[in-house]
């Protein structure tokens, strides 16, 4: 019986091509972009594959009865539900880089449209007027392009920049000098390049970080007369702070590719300012890359099915049923454990440790035997993704660690420690001295255990949410933390402790139900006598 493939959304002739000569797959195309509607639609299919127009929700997926792989035409997966496809073993696939180019070039075309105003001229050109002195436009010749992100997309933009004769100035604290794009001058800080620049464009994942990372208070510490672009992702620009710093004449101009919410309302704050340039999210949207992407994912989808091939999925590595049975339990660890950190640095207030700079791997048992190459790749993007968002996969992730100068020391062993099978993350940062270590421990074939936090020894399941505490070892802890909780509604389900010493420093970890409110959060910090930090982790 052929495989049941679903397409919601358009894909190039040459992807589609690839798909339908396979006699193994049975390809529909549906346009079923809301949840509501894929939900009732998707339970006998194998395989969906979506843009960004479709949603793929936790509901969608729990509807899937036979769904194997999702594949999304195009490097985010912000709509798609990861961890509920990772939990029912549904592959992510995504098409790294196939339109890296294409967007960078989409980024430039706004900035020269938003600095000479073309588009607006011509909307008054075909309107039947001759407005030459309203239409006065910038030169971005020696102008000075501040660019937050260095990542590809980041540094594509860079080099048309400097091509332009455009002096860039970049602030991203996860690149190191030594790793900079050439004739780029890194900021120490954000504040730097907000402050310095005639154009400013962003290309950040959208994370709990950069949520409206250009809110007011950023703009506020811009140049009079900079002017925005945004081609990465809605949310990262407060649009109703843009639009008023826009109305105020604070910021002369802007060109937005995304929106918080797409397609924007028809009363957006920023769409019915004349001094705006906005397209639907066309960041991607050439022939070329079109056609890149659509052959890539119909390639990986195709394999998948067929013979079982992994290729750049986002919760899975690269192979074989028989290897994924042995490594599974530990890679599933490793990447928890690379979270971990990332979000213990993310926890820290403030969190100055700035970038990771070395990476230090410690196996012991089994896993040594079975190859630890992949493990490493989970690590690395367990790390990498609460930074830089959710794109990147088992390959790109060891990529870009390199690409960003981060130094990998593994320390292998077949002998047994403390436990038969564990696993040591040690990540160093950018500041002098500053650094997180954790290790985990895999019983038997599945189960898996937090062995180490930092200098605090404990035995905790890593999974779900969990508040953590860094508090003194004094009674009451544990009580106000569980009436707070109470009175907000939240369940506790598990609870682990440990302690330097009787009376000294401790750790505890509270397993919840769901997200803990930040009121709570703040509250708990605000105990300065028994309460050092309170952080929510999410594994």
């Amino acid at each position: 019986m052929p495989y049941r493939v679903l397409l919601t959304e358009e894909l190039a002739p040459e992807g589609l091509e690839i798909l339908i000569r396979e006699p193994e797959l049975n390809v529909e195309r549906r346009p079923l972009h809301k949840p509501e509607e894929l939900a009732r639609e998707i339970a006998d299919y194998d395989a969906l594959i979506v843009r960004s127009g479709t949603r793929v929700t936790a509901e969608v997926i729990a509807s899937a009865q036979r769904l194997k792989v999702i594949g999304r035409a195009g490097i985010g997966v912000d709509n798609i539900d990861v961890a509920a496809a990772t939990r029912r073993g549904i592959v992510v696939m995504n098409t790294p880089g196939g339109n890296n180019v294409t967007t960078a070039e989409h980024t430039i075309s706004l900035l020269l449209a938003c600095a000479r105003m073309i588009p607006q001229a011509n909307a008054s050109l075909r309107a039947g007027k001759w407005e030459r002195e309203k239409f006065t436009g910038s030169e971005v010749c020696g102008k000075t392009l501040g660019i937050i992100g260095l990542g590809n997309i980041g540094r594509i933009v860079a080099e048309r920049a400097i091509g332009l004769k455009m002096k860039v100035l970049g602030y991203d604290p996860f690149v190191k000098l030594d790793v900079a794009p050439l004739e780029v001058k890194l900021a120490a800080s954000l504040d730097e390049v907000l402050a310095h620049s005639d154009f400013i464009t962003v290309h950040v994942p959208l994370t709990d970080d950069t949520r409206n990372l250009i809110d007011a208070r950023a703009i506020a510490k811009m140049k009079p007369g900079v002017r925005v672009i945004n081609c990465a992702r809605g949310g990262i620009v407060d649009e109703a702070a843009l639009a008023a710093a826009i109305r105020e004449g604070r910021v002369t101009g802007a060109a937005l590719d995304v929106f918080t919410a797409e397609p924007p309302p028809a009363d957006h704050p920023l769409i019915g300012l004349p001094e705006v340039v906005a397209t639907p999210h066309l960041g991607a949207a050439t022939g070329e890359a079109q056609t890149n992407v659509a052959i890539a994912i119909a390639e990986q989808v195709a394999s998948f099915l067929i013979r079982g091939a992994i290729t750049a999925a986002v919760n899975m590595p690269a192979l074989t049923p028989e290897q994924r049975e042995l490594l599974g339990p530990f890679l599933t660890l490793g990447e928890k454990l690379g979270s971990l950190v990332a979000q213990l640095r993310l926890a820290d207030q403030p969190p100055t440790g700035g970038a990771p700079v070395a990476v230090e791997i410690d196996y012991r048992g089994d896993v040594a035997e079975y190859g630890t190459k992949t493990v490493t790749a989970a690590i690395l993007r367990g790390l990498l993704v609460p930074i830089l968002g959710g794109d990147l996969n088992y390959v790109s992730a060891p990529l870009i660690a390199r690409e960003r100068g981060i130094e990998l020391r593994e320390t292998i062993s077949t002998e047994p420690g403390d436990f038969r099978n564990r696993i040591g993350v040690k990540v160093k940062f950018a500041r002098a001295g500053y650094e997180h270590e954790v290790a985990g421990a895999v019983f038997g074939r599945r189960i898996l255990r937090l062995v180490k936090l930092d200098d605090f020894y404990l035995e905790a399941v890593p999974e779900g949410y969990i508040l953590m505490l860094h508090n003194q070892d004094v009674p009451g802890v544990v009580g106000k933390v569980g009436t707070l909780l109470a009175q907000h509604q939240v369940n506790i389900a598990g609870l682990e402790l440990g302690r330097e010493k009787i009376g000294g420093k401790a750790v505890s970890l509270f397993h919840v139900d769901q997200p803990v409110p930040r009121e709570v959060l703040r509250e708990l910090q605000e105990d300065r006598e028994k309460i050092i930090s309170a952080a929510l982790i999410r594994l």
